[in-house]
């Protein structure tokens, strides 16, 4: 998307298990003028993509799969290889624990599933203008370790 007077695009990276409901907003996010840059289906793969890109994306959306009991741990190692990426979870999960823990890994923005385009559009420019930005059913959870 567009955006400022320096018209720059803002380029994207999606790491998520396969789903068409995804490809649905990674079209829509497209027709909006959002650039995505790679599309992985684990976060060790996507890893590896970003590492073979000459510019990094500005946000990466992630779907979060919490039954992997090593998810915490893979993100923590995005975190540290890519301290620039602004981070945005897409989950189910809609748990104080999850939420406190990507706070502390350095998301800046927490999507349910059942979130749109113009859901993922409004987090998408906020995180990456360096503000957060929650769903409305994890907002409650976010705001009370956020401050």
């Amino acid at each position: 998307m567009k955006t400022g007077t320096t018209q720059q695009t803002i380029t994207l990276a999606f790491i998520n298990d396969k789903s068409p409901i995804v490809d649905i907003i990674c079209n829509d996010l497209t027709k909006l003028g959002f650039e995505i840059l790679l599309r992985s289906e684990h976060i060790e793969n996507g890893l590896f993509q970003l590492s073979a890109l000459k510019e990094l994306p500005k946000v990466c959306i992630i779907d979060l799969d919490f039954y992997d009991k090593n998810v915490l741990i893979e993100l923590q190692k995005l975190r540290m290889k890519y301290p620039s990426l602004h981070l945005i979870a897409h989950s189910d999960i809609d748990t104080e624990k999850a939420v406190r823990a990507l706070i502390e890994i350095g998301f800046g923005g927490y999507l349910l599933i059942g979130s749109d385009a113009n859901d993922f559009r409004k987090a998408i420019e906020t995180v990456s203008n360096g503000k957060r930005y929650f769903s409305m059913g994890v907002y409650k959870i976010a705001e009370k370790h956020l401050q």
